[in-house]
């Protein structure tokens, strides 16, 4: 499966966005799926995950409250709502898919399948 993510964009401290990732050549239903970020720098870190099923999610601390992750089976994507932006939210943003959530999902090395990134840049 490949993934692809779009959304990302320049915005003012405050404002949200809507990134989305969209699988193909495959299903993501046989998927756990997460997002993680990167900024100039910095490791890669965990922002958010859900389960196959979509009822459980996770979620970052600096991020829990203003972000909120889901998926659509029918539409083969997932996506991350972010609310109330922040300078330091500002990263390359990544999807990824993780087929055996078994030690959480937290670590990019569990994951199977990456997305190539979405720059989001928060305006001071």
């Amino acid at each position: 499966v490949q993934l692809v993510e779009s959304g990302g964009g320049l915005v003012q401290v405050g404002a949200s966005l809507r990134l989305s990732c969209a699988a193909s050549g495959g299903t993501l239903a046989t998927y756990a799926m997460g997002w993680f970020r990167q900024a100039p720098g910095k490791e890669r870190e965990f922002v958010a995950g859900i389960s196959l099923d979509g009822t459980s999610t996770y979620y970052a601390d600096s991020v829990k409250g203003r972000f909120t992750i889901s998926r659509d089976t029918a539409k083969n994507t997932l996506y991350l709502e972010m609310n109330g932006l922040k300078a330091y939210d500002t990263a390359v943003y990544y999807c990824a898919a993780l087929l055996n959530p078994t030690f959480g999902y937290l670590v990019p090395r569990e994951y199977d399948r990456w997305g190539q990134g979405t720059q989001v840049t928060v305006s001071s």
